[in-house]
């Protein structure tokens, strides 16, 4: 278990969870790991339902906009990178290619954010943290442990990253398929790269930690949920792939955990 207090930039540190349902994802995800909601309102009669692993906050579930929904985008957990300056960000990422689909706003006084789709396509958020620095606990059960991106362009994707938020993306030797391993410019590890499957699109898996993943896949599904993928041992320990019963994908990662 891992409490953060901090996030230096370049850093995943943050995932929600954008939903049709908002009380049936936390019904779902509540009995799997364990959480506790704290639900914030955030205008309109929404609310942004904070998920928490011992007091901390981990992850959050709120409504997937109305936009995505009319346009048949499927529920999906999002990504964060924590940034000294959205809008240094943004202007950095318009200038790699990268499509700005939401202009850097402010969240209240939590913090500015954007939403970037990268040149292959893969959505990811720009995090510049005010009162709210992402998440207070990772690497622990219920808590995020891994971010990686499928990409139907391994080298492109490497190459945009690379100069985005100046990662170190390298080759993990010994893999049957091809497999790149993001470090932050503080040395950390940051999540990994992959070649996408023939019909599986350009996104960033979120995987949130496990302390039985047999245990927690065979839970996933009694509870609505499709296990997709796994449990596969990779060494360090073992992996799953979730969907959730409104259609979310998500990683499971049960094993050795970074500090």
């Amino acid at each position: 278990m891992a409490e953060r207090t901090s996030y230096t930039p370049g850093t995943f540190s943050w995932t929600d969870l954008a939903t049709t349902d908002q009380d049936g994802a936390k019904q779902f995800y509540t009995e799997l790991f364990g959480w506790v909601a704290d639900d914030q309102p955030v205008g309109d009669g929404m609310t942004y339902s904070m998920m928490n692993v011992g007091g901390a906050p981990a992850a959050a579930i709120s409504t997937q906009p109305e936009a995505q929904r009319d346009a048949g985008v499927p529920p999906a957990w999002n990504s964060y990178v924590t940034v000294e300056s959205a809008d240094a960000a943004a202007d950095r990422a318009a200038n790699l290619g990268a499509t700005v689909h939401a202009p850097p706003f402010d969240v209240m006084d939590v913090g500015r954010m954007a939403v970037i789709q990268d040149p292959q396509g893969g959505f990811f958020m720009v995090w510049e943290p005010k009162l709210h620095i992402g998440a207070g606990i990772v690497n622990a059960h219920g808590a995020l442990s891994w971010n990686e991106l499928a990409t139907p362009d391994l080298d492109a994707s490497a190459a945009f990253y690379r100069e985005m938020f100046d990662w170190k993306v390298e080759p993990m030797e010994g893999m049957e398929m091809p497999y790149m391993v993001i470090t932050t410019a503080a040395g950390t590890s940051n999540g990994g790269m992959r070649p996408a499957a023939e019909t599986e699109p350009t996104y960033w898996l979120v995987y949130l930690g496990t302390d039985d993943i047999d245990a927690t896949m065979t839970k996933a599904t009694e509870l609505g949920g499709n296990a997709l993928l796994g449990p596969m041992d990779i060494g360090v320990g073992k992996i799953g792939v979730v969907q959730d019963p409104q259609g979310a994908v998500f990683g499971v990662y049960a094993g050795d955990f970074d500090a």
